[in-house]
């Protein structure tokens, strides 16, 4: 699986496979989750303008990533893996494509008890970020969730840091 930028070409097909990606939470009780609006496509260019949005490709995409820099570590914003693609090391490869960006640490917020969420980020290195550490930009994208209604289900930030890139554990 190749990684790569992604091109202006690709935005519809990161639309179809974070579709197709959400069904899984249909599976678990969270439709709403299933039927929300992936990101637009001039939502996904800022991306990839700002060059934050990578894609693994065999050779159509099949999986992507988007990030944005958020009180100096780098954010992500979305990781998404079509379902025929899962459990491959796809998701990891993107992470660490990202981690490779040079930032000290990457964050994420996303769901607590959700399988491939927060148990799987903890196997990737990510920690659980307290309410007290959340910068204020992670606290403005948690409000924001909120206001989207995400809070439905429990929620949490976390981090992973880069010591390669200057990131220091317990930060």
């Amino acid at each position: 699986m190749l990684i790569r930028p992604a091109s202006a070409d690709d935005l519809p097909i990161l639309r179809d496979i974070e579709w197709a990606a959400g069904e899984q939470f249909t599976a678990i009780g969270m439709p709403e989750i299933a039927a929300d609006e992936p990101a637009s496509i001039d939502e996904l260019e800022r991306y990839r303008a700002a060059g934050y949005a990578w894609v693994a490709a065999d050779p159509q995409p099949a999986a992507y990533l988007i990030a944005e820099p958020v009180d100096g570590s780098l954010h992500i914003e979305q990781v998404s893996v079509r379902p025929e693609y899962a459990h491959r090391g796809i998701g990891r490869q993107l992470i660490d494509t990202a981690d490779a960006a040079g930032f000290p640490a990457l964050t994420l917020t996303t769901f607590r008890d959700v399988p491939w969420n927060a148990p799987y980020y903890r196997r990737l290195g990510f920690r659980d970020l307290a309410e007290a550490d959340e910068t204020p930009g992670l606290r403005r994208i948690r409000r924001t969730e909120a206001e989207h209604g995400l809070d439905r289900w429990p929620r949490l930030c976390m981090r992973r840091d880069n010591p390669l890139a200057g990131g220091h554990p317990g930060r």
